[in-house]
């Protein structure tokens, strides 16, 4: 038997400039073509106009005395400053913190304080978060500059030359936050060579020229946006099109047909809710050829209608800390693989599935864990050495907590989770950090966190508790009191007050038990439609 260990070409070539090289590359080759259209906000940039603005506001940045190695936060929904940004950090070596924008002030507080952020640059709301108001109570001694405020106007006006400063590939330049399982986000730590790579080989994946008009709904503080978006669109010279700062299904069909888009991306509830438009008919989504399906797995019947407006749409597999993608199907891969599996490994990475208790490399059609080595395991967890290595073994394989199968051909399935970790509408949540919270409710003396099936999210949480002798709690009073402090795909929608959990005689806590239980008494339906009881 063939064992499940499987390395990807050795071509094309990976890109071993900085991200800002990448810019230049692109001003000089594509400098008249669009690089970025904020549609909501009526702007467009050729790249010649992106690469003056970025050095403008790289200059004003350095006039504030940011330098090389110097951490900067973004709290902000998709928009053009946020490229803007990225790309500014990237010039000058500081590193871009990237803050999710549903943190509430004690997610914001810890990820400011944990990465040493000197700058944090926001939008002055979102929805209705007060960003303004959440980080002066979050961190009032760190200094804020906000979108479309004079400062920032100043910031990104700026005009002196700009700072001598060597730069190097392999150096750190993104921060991306990934929910803990000890209770704190952890800081995957990435270099340019990690993200820049990881853009240039997903654009290859999808057979990107300067010609490709790419529709990014996603968010810009997570991978899918900035890394196989943006500099997926920098390394091949195509254009990133923003629809709108958050998910609308409407805004974003009507960019794909008013942009002539040729790619579109989206985790699986994005694509439902598109379809499930009563006006989807009436959008001309003609000039889509390809895009990026990702985050969880996709339905066939959801995939098959995918592909007839987008056929040579692609399946992505990855995790932050892997740049994120180490696995893709190709275009013309057939609709089972690019239902039932998450493709072949990628060129200049090595993937393998091992026993998950030995390390042992299994055998393919086994079901083990899947590890993933090569330029894009991140640098690793920021000013978190232990939990660096508990990651990332001494053969500098990653090791992911996801179950996988393998077959004969390399395709790759993921079957489960070795970790406990809840998908819900593609945002990852680990229950630990969510119990540690509801830990802090002086009525809560226990709390265990588990994901149950959701026909919308892919999965929601549900939270048992056990409380302290005489209090009651409600769902509602539960959610009243996440409300504001938890980022909202992390508040549970489901609460079971109980007085014991299911326990093994060595007194763990088992959770299959609990899933089994509450997916029988809130009468809900697996993956597959079957209630299980």
């Amino acid at each position: 038997m063939t064992v499940a260990l499987d390395s990807g070409p050795s071509t094309p070539a990976l890109p071993t400039t900085t991200i800002g090289g990448a810019l230049d590359r692109a001003t000089a080759e594509w400098g008249s073509r669009d690089a970025l259209v904020s549609v909501e906000q009526g702007l467009r940039y050729s790249y010649a106009e992106l690469a003056a603005a970025v050095d403008a506001l790289a200059s004003g940045l350095a006039s504030r005395g940011i330098s090389k190695g110097d951490r900067v936060g973004i709290w902000s929904p998709n928009c053009a400053e946020w490229v803007l940004v990225q790309y500014a950090t990237a010039r000058l070596g500081v590193i871009l913190v990237t803050i999710n924008p549903a943190y509430r002030t004690h997610e914001l507080a810890y990820v400011l304080q944990q990465s040493g952020v000197s700058l944090l640059v926001a939008a002055p709301s979102f929805k209705t978060s007060d960003y303004r108001a959440m980080a002066a109570e979050a961190a009032p001694a760190v200094p804020a500059v906000f979108f479309g405020t004079p400062e920032w106007q100043a910031l990104s006006a700026g005009s002196g030359d700009l700072p001598a400063v060597e730069l190097s590939a392999d150096e750190p330049i993104n921060i991306q936050y990934t929910s803990g399982t000890t209770g704190f986000p952890k800081g995957a730590t990435l270099s340019h060579l990690n993200i820049l790579g990881n853009g240039f080989l997903v654009g290859e994946g999808c057979g990107y020229t300067e010609e490709d008009r790419i529709c990014v709904p996603v968010p810009f503080y997570h991978c899918f946006g900035m890394v196989m978006g943006n500099l997926a669109a920098l390394t091949h010279g195509a254009c990133v099109v923003v629809p709108a700062p958050a998910f609308d299904p409407a805004a974003t069909l009507a960019a794909v047909a008013v942009e002539s888009c040729t790619s579109l991306y989206g985790v699986p509830t994005m694509f439902i809710a598109a379809l499930g438009l009563p006006e989807f008919s009436s959008y001309d989504l003609s000039t889509l050829r390809t895009g990026i399906m990702a985050g969880s797995p996709c339905p066939v019947e959801v995939m098959k209608r995918v592909a007839d407006f987008m056929p040579e749409v692609t399946i992505c597999y990855g995790m932050t800390e892997t740049s994120p993608v180490s696995t893709q199907t190709k275009g013309d891969d057939s609709l089972d693989h690019r239902t039932a599996t998450v493709g072949r490994v990628h060129p200049h990475v090595t993937v393998k599935v091992v026993d998950p208790d030995t390390g042992e490399t299994l055998e393919r059609g086994a079901t083990g864990e899947l590890c993933t080595s090569g330029y894009g395991v991140m640098l690793g967890y920021w000013n978190d050495h232990a939990k660096t290595a508990e990651a990332i073994d001494a053969d500098g394989f990653m090791h992911t907590g996801d179950l996988a199968v393998m077959d004969a051909d390399g395709y790759l399935s993921i079957v489960g989770r070795s970790k406990d970790m809840v998908i819900r509408g593609g945002e990852n949540v680990y229950p630990r950090e969510v119990e540690e919270f509801l830990y802090t409710h002086p009525d809560i003396v226990d709390a265990q966190v588990i994901g149950v099936p959701d026909a919308k999210y892919g999965e929601e949480l549900c939270a048992w508790i056990r409380l302290r002798e005489g209090a009651t709690m409600s769902a509602e009073d539960l959610k009243a009191y996440c409300q504001g402090k938890l980022a909202h795909y992390k508040v549970p929608r489901y609460v079971r007050v109980t007085d014991e959990f299911p326990m093994t005689v060595t007194g763990k806590v088992q959770k299959f038990k609990m899933r089994e239980t509450s997916i029988e008494e809130l009468g809900l339906q697996d993956a597959a439609g079957i209630v299980t009881a």
